[in-house]
């Protein structure tokens, strides 16, 4: 049997490695062509993949909106239990600002996008950001 190792870069920019194991009767001539190895069996693949980025979200104080909206925002958009919420919502209420989560860029955004339909939805000023954490 003759082994034959190579890589390809795929769109995704990794890199993946295929061992090619030819399948050819040994009766046959091997010639070397390329066309000996139109057949083959895939044994091992190794994506090298990289974990995403990670975003905070961050809700800004204001002296505006009502802590019982800050809290409901909390518990629905951010999936937080009352106690929680309560606690992340007087963070923010002393301090200025604070952390309500982090996650992947794309659900950080949505998240921030949530928070801010529903405050204007509501008639109030608050405010969320997100920071690479």
């Amino acid at each position: 049997m003759i082994f034959d190792a190579f890589k390809h870069k795929n769109t995704l920019k990794y890199f993946k490695t295929y061992y090619l194991i030819n399948m050819a009767n040994e009766d046959q001539n091997n010639n070397n062509n390329k066309d000996d190895f139109q057949r083959g069996l895939l044994l091992d693949t190794k994506p090298k993949t990289k974990k995403p980025s990670m975003y905070n979200v961050l809700l800004l104080n204001d002296d505006y909106t009502p802590m019982e909206f800050v809290v409901m925002v909390l518990e629905k958009i951010f999936n937080k239990k009352q106690e929680e919420a309560t606690q992340i919502m007087l963070h923010v209420h002393k301090n200025g600002i604070g952390v309500c989560g982090t996650f992947t860029y794309e659900v950080a955004e949505s998240k921030c996008k949530s928070v801010m339909d529903m405050a204007k939805k509501n008639e109030h000023p608050l405010q969320c950001t997100m920071e690479k954490s």
